[in-house]
């Protein structure tokens, strides 16, 4: 059986040592957000997570959702569960007081959505949509739409989604089919049918609030004729309750290869009521607030598996008895020394290991940027905050999924053959990793985003919010001799990445193709500096704690110990990928199409 237990020494570390939950306190909302409370908080999350959550993750996975009659019903147990969730008010714990919301910092619910993705993915998706549904309602909805809706979802007795995937369009949403024609009243009829929308039918709320993108009869051609709207299941009553059904059903659900307990849904409207969101044919600026949220969500996921998988691995390499050291016997009293002995076990564990602890710390960042970005007294500080969530956000997507998947298979290679067996539980982290490098823009989509549109975006200017601190702490950290042997491995990667960078924006110029080849392996050169950034600061901070003798010195030892793994074993593929990346577009697109 599979275990879990939420990481809260190494949260708390990250949250008190490299982001600062003191600066966090400081913005102007967040005064009540002290470490104390934070602290309680992610406790009471770490509970619901591994008494109520994790025990529903492998039973779910093997029963499924059901569909009958156009409804869905979860997994058993997933009703109980969600009742107990909102009950306890952690559906609005980053959402606004004005509408029931506890108002605490997105970092701290980005941490508690890192212990739910662990504990029980396919669970966490539907509060996951109702929260990113909030947020483009919050920030483009009428006053009159948030005031009606926004406390239903904060509360949580109604859920969300998000409805852009069509069956002939995915990523290319310019060429979306769905109409909506306006009713004389005020509001709108949509009509057509969209695919692949996660929460789009369940029995854990009264009601279901799809926002949908949909053409008007005027609307330009491609994305600049998208509109958004609001489409409710059950037409709202004057008291706030479900009232008459909508034009919205359920066609069927898809069977997939993991996250088997979230419904995933065909979902068609015909002549469905439904209130406009934002203006006319700008609904992809709204849509995108919950696009980008949701690909940091999705990058939570993959950190959130790849602990999980982490942990698996550990406990079953520490109980499994197989060969003898190569250094000699290590359990003289036992037929056989336990696997964690073997050199490449611990190279697989520490892979996992050094992956995942750093994708914490850099996700931590991140997520205290996007809480300065909305927070913060000063525009200008606000300005350079949101760049920087900008510039991170398809980086946090693709590496952290990838690293994910990587863990996940890690786990199931260090069970050997028991790990490919359903009854262990790891095989169902690799099913469900695999989507998240997929869904909210696949992977490929992310490194595109990146070279594409954030590396010229201004002229180079999204950048400076990640090359100039990273430069000023690698020439801080020359001037430290304990911190020799970790600065120098990250200064010459970063030359790199700066390298690779000048190269990129040199041949893209000329040739987009250029920059299209270059893209994921630029992404992965960019993302593996960006973890061993966080890794100098995780060993300034661990190192300093020893010298002064404060906490649990075998945390702050362990911690120094991995980021040698890190900065030796890992950090080195940036030379390849340079490399590759130097290598050009020939490789890739001289082949005739009619060769393959």
């Amino acid at each position: 059986m599979p275990i879990y237990k939420a990481p809260l020494e190494d949260v708390r570390f990250v949250l008190d040592e490299i982001v600062g939950l003191d600066k966090l306190s400081a913005l102007p909302g967040y005064e009540d957000a002290t470490p104390e409370l934070v602290g309680q908080v992610l406790e009471e999350g770490a509970k619901l997570c591994e008494e109520v959550l994790f025990p529903l993750n492998q039973s779910g996975d093997g029963e499924g959702c059901h569909f009958e009659n156009g409804e869905v019903r979860t997994p058993k147990g997933f009703k109980e569960a969600y009742t107990t969730y909102i009950e306890a008010g952690w559906q609005g714990l980053a959402c606004d007081p004005a509408y029931g919301g506890q108002g605490l910092p997105k970092l701290v619910n980005i941490m508690l959505e890192e212990f739910i993705c662990s504990a029980n993915l396919s669970f966490g998706m539907y509060p996951g949509l109702s929260l990113g549904a909030y947020n483009a309602l919050a920030m483009y909805g009428s006053d009159e739409l948030k005031q009606r809706f926004l406390p239903k979802l904060v509360d949580g007795t109604w859920s969300g989604t998000m409805c852009l995937t069509e069956p002939h369009c995915g990523t290319d949403l310019g060429i979306i089919r769905t109409k909506a024609v306006p009713d004389g009243e005020g509001a709108y009829k949509i009509t057509g049918t969209k695919i692949f929308i996660s929460a789009g039918e369940h029995d854990l709320t009264e009601n279901i609030l799809h926002l949908v993108l949909a053409r008007l009869p005027d609307a330009p051609a491609g994305t600049r004729g998208i509109s958004l709207f609001l489409v409710p299941k059950f037409m709202p009553n004057e008291d706030g309750t479900p009232g008459a059904r909508n034009g919205v059903a359920c066609g069927s659900i898809e069977h997939k290869m993991g996250i088997k307990a979230s419904s995933t849904c065909v979902m068609n409207f015909e002549d469905a009521t439904g209130w406009l969101v934002g203006e006319p044919h700008k609904g992809m600026r709204a849509m995108f607030v919950m696009m980008n949220a949701a690909r940091l969500a999705v990058g939570i996921q993959g950190l959130g598996l790849a602990e999980v998988s982490y942990q698996n691995a550990v406990n079953y390499a520490r109980e499994r008895l197989q060969g003898r050291s190569l250094s000699g016997v290590k359990a003289p009293d036992k037929p056989a020394d336990p696997i964690i002995v073997h050199p490449d076990v611990r190279r697989n564990l520490l892979t996992a290991r050094a992956y995942g602890e750093g994708a914490r710390a850099l996700g931590a960042l991140v997520a205290y940027h996007l809480d300065v970005a909305e927070k913060h007294a000063d525009a200008r500080t606000c300005r350079d905050a949101d760049e920087f969530v900008q510039l991170m956000t398809p980086i946090v997507k693709a590496l952290f999924t990838d690293i994910g998947f990587e863990s996940a298979n890690i786990a199931v290679q260090v069970h050997g053959g028991h790990g490919f067996i359903w009854e262990t539980g790891v095989e169902q982290y690799v099913r469900d990793a695999r989507i998240c490098q997929i869904y909210e823009g696949t992977n490929g989509i992310q490194a595109l985003d990146l070279v594409g549109r954030k590396l010229p975006q201004d002229m180079g200017r999204l950048l400076r919010h990640f090359f100039h601190p990273v430069g000023r702490d690698i020439e801080a950290a020359m001037e430290k001799d304990e911190l020799g042997e970790f600065v120098m491995p990250l200064a010459k990667a970063f030359a790199k990445l700066q390298q690779a960078t000048a190269l990129i924006a040199q041949k893209g110029l000329k040739d987009p193709e250029e920059a299209g080849a270059a893209a994921s392996d630029y992404l992965r050169l960019f993302g593996l500096v960006a973890l061993g950034w966080s890794w100098l600061t995780m060993v300034e901070k661990a190192q300093a704690k020893l010298d002064v003798g404060e906490g649990n010195a075998a945390f702050y030892e362990a911690k120094i110990k991995t980021a040698r793994f890190y900065m030796t074993k890992l950090l080195p593929q940036t030379n390849s990928l340079f490399i590759t990346i130097a290598a050009g577009a020939k490789p890739l697109m001289e082949l005739e199409e009619a060769a393959f």
